[in-house]
């Protein structure tokens, strides 16, 4: 059976449960709530399975915080023995505009923290990313608080669809592959 595993990006604590930022975690738990899954608190992270066309999803929040992000993937990784193809992580992005989706099997950190650690625990900037738009409709100088903010009432009513299409996305990676996902998704 083969293996992969998802990692949604975000931080630990209800304060930012609906921030922009916690869009990795917010797509896991949509995932889990659609297939009716639960996740586990177990080393380094909340571990939830699914299987899904013969697929096991290793699904992963790291409970390290984002800056910290590589530790956890790693640790998962070897431990169910994933090979890097077999790895997507879902992350927020400033640089698309809200709701874009845009998976990539490479590519440079963008400056978000929780790439930078997970490309220098990893050793390689040759791994899957989805990047969903979150948009940078802020002002000069509050990037962070924009970011650790909460969704607008706009982007709430939209985010629902969003998920639904991430969630479509995640199982495509696993059982199309890659370059299908990518065909299918990108730009979306």
């Amino acid at each position: 059976m083969k293996k992969f595993l998802i990692v949604g990006l975000g931080n630990v604590g209800a304060e930012y449960a609906n921030t922009r930022h916690n869009i990795g975690f917010k797509i896991l738990d949509a995932l889990a709530e659609a297939e009716s899954l639960s996740f586990t608190t177990e080393k380094l992270g909340d571990i939830g399975t699914y299987k899904f066309k013969g697929r096991t999803f290793i699904l992963l929040k790291p409970s390290t915080y984002m800056n910290l992000s590589g530790k956890a993937i790693l640790y998962w990784m070897n431990k169910e023995k994933i090979p890097l193809e077999n790895l997507l992580i879902v992350t927020d992005d400033l640089n698309l505009p809200f709701g874009t989706i845009r998976l990539k099997t490479k590519g440079s950190d963008g400056g978000h923290n929780g790439l930078k650690d997970t490309q220098d625990k990893l050793q390689t900037t040759n791994y899957n990313r989805f990047r969903f738009g979150i948009s940078d409709e802020f002002s000069k100088g509050s990037q962070v608080n924009y970011v650790l903010g909460e969704w607008s009432e706009d982007e709430e009513k939209d985010l629902k669809d969003r998920l639904e299409k991430s969630i479509a996305l995640i199982k495509s990676f696993g059982t199309a592959g890659i370059n299908n996902t990518m065909n299918a998704f990108n730009g979306t």
